[in-house]
């Protein structure tokens, strides 16, 4: 019983010490864009196809979308503006 007890201490301080970290990633500005506004402006461009990966870090929003044609186009908008850096 002892042991359940202690391996069900252990298993949420680790749960617990991810959900802490995750507080540590960088946030969008207050006046940053609406991402679903980012993502209708890719919508938009020429033979777009489908966006496969959208990643924030505190250098903006990184798209990542395929073409009609099967290519591959990453481009990181600014989060304030909406616009490509």
């Amino acid at each position: 019983m002892r042991t359940v007890v202690l391996a069900t201490g252990i298993a949420f301080l680790l749960v617990s010490g991810q959900a802490f970290a995750a507080d540590d990633q960088p946030l969008p500005p207050q006046n940053a864009k609406k991402l679903s506004e980012i993502v209708a402006k890719v919508e938009q461009r020429t033979d777009f196809r489908y966006v496969k990966e959208v990643d924030w870090d505190s250098g903006g929003y990184t798209v990542t979308y395929y073409t009609t044609d099967k290519a591959k186009v990453q481009i990181t908008y600014d989060p304030v503006t909406g616009e490509p850096k």
